[in-house]
């Protein structure tokens, strides 16, 4: 068949059913109809609401901001409590008080009891548990300077806040340390040892360690990760890996976990420096999806480099394309990740691709207990 009579030919009956039906769903006349009718009615809400939420989704985010800022969730880990009594400690007045919790209320963050003072809900008290969470929530303020204008983020136009934040996004290989590079470091790192831990443990309940005697983890930060790792597994010696200005809190951080003689910490820039020989298994936690393709290819190849014949890497960070989490990857990651000014999240088949290309076996992806967190793909050293 020619190309010009390939495309004159119609569409699958699958797809002229679906525009048919994208074509229905935009009728105004069929929305008020599926509105009523008993059947359709149900459906109708839930696609309303859904619709209404991405509307209102900033503003759901600030009342959490605001919540968190006023320390509320602490407030109330011990009791329930009126607004009266709240309003008092927060400095804000009663009815603005009022209305915050009612807010909270609706978001099921908090719920009132029969006396008609506020009590944690679940979800407020899973803040209190996770507090890498509240770090992230006063951490996006920097994101939603950035997405003011979505379309000039989109199209390059703007002076990104988020890329200020993280000091190594503008950095190309070889590139000296920026200027006030020790607290532009110490921020960075900070929020990432926070949230390290809270997927350190999930990581490690999906990865079998075998009979390994070493570990490299490769941009491990402040060794969060590693510090969790020493508690599991004793007689492995491990060692971490990171630009010098890092390093130097991980050291630090190591040295106050009583970890310092368990763990080397070695300085360097992985995309430039040689990665330490010999190691049986290395771990890239939150690393790959910082970087475009050619950066990710080439650090793919000096971690495969570095491994033992037989070594095993280990990939842990969202993806895109995870059931289940898909807004997770693509939507907040795709965004964030432009932001920050470099890397994008990928599906577990793209990495098993570049793995593939840098001279590892086929890729695994391995069931993790939360994989909107982080998933888990791992490959072996040929």
């Amino acid at each position: 068949m020619s190309a010009v009579a390939e495309m004159r030919s119609p569409p699958p009956l699958r797809e002229q059913l679906r525009q048919w039906r994208r074509r229905l769903v935009a009728n105004p006349a069929f929305q008020r109809w599926a509105a009523s009718f008993p059947l359709t009615r149900g459906v109708a809400d839930r696609r309303a609401r859904a619709l209404f939420d991405l509307c209102a989704g900033f503003v759901y985010s600030q009342i959490l901001a605001a919540c968190v800022r006023l320390d509320l969730f602490a407030r109330l880990a011990e009791r329930p409590r009126s607004s009266l009594e709240l309003s008092a400690e927060i400095g804000l007045t009663p009815e603005a008080t009022e209305r915050l919790l009612r807010a909270a209320v609706a978001l099921k963050l908090l719920e009132t009891v029969r006396d008609g003072r506020f009590a944690l809900a679940d979800l407020g008290a899973a803040m209190i548990g996770n507090p890498a969470i509240a770090a992230f929530v006063e951490h996006h303020a920097l994101l939603y300077d950035d997405l003011r204008d979505p379309v000039a983020l989109l199209k390059g136009e703007t002076s990104a806040s988020l890329a200020r934040f993280w000091p190594y996004a503008a950095r190309r290989p070889g590139d000296p340390p920026p200027l006030g590079a020790a607290r532009a470091f110490a921020k960075y790192s900070e929020l990432m040892s926070r949230s390290q831990a809270m997927i350190a443990e999930d990581v490690l309940d999906a990865f079998p360690l075998g009979t390994a005697r070493n570990w490299l983890d490769v941009g491990g930060g402040e060794g969060a990760f590693l510090a969790a790792l020493a508690k599991r597994a004793p007689q492995l010696d491990l060692m971490l890996f990171d630009l010098p200005p890092v390093a130097a809190r991980a050291r630090a951080a190591l040295e106050n976990q009583g970890l310092s003689s368990r763990v080397r910490v070695l300085e360097g820039d992985f995309l430039t420096d040689p990665l330490p020989q010999r190691a049986e298994i290395v771990s890239l936690v939150r690393v790959l999806h910082d970087h475009d393709d050619e950066s990710a290819r080439l650090l793919l190849g000096r971690t495969h480099a570095a491994l033992v014949p037989g070594g095993r890497l280990l990939i842990a960070e969202p993806m895109a394309a995870t059931r289940g989490a898909e807004p997770i990857g693509d939507a907040y990651f795709g965004f964030y990740l432009l932001a920050m000014g470099r890397g994008r999240a990928r599906s577990a088949a793209e990495i098993g691709d570049l793995l593939i290309g840098a001279g590892f076996k086929a890729a695994i992806s391995l069931r993790n207990r939360r994989p909107l967190l982080a998933s888990v793909v791992t490959a072996t050293a040929v």
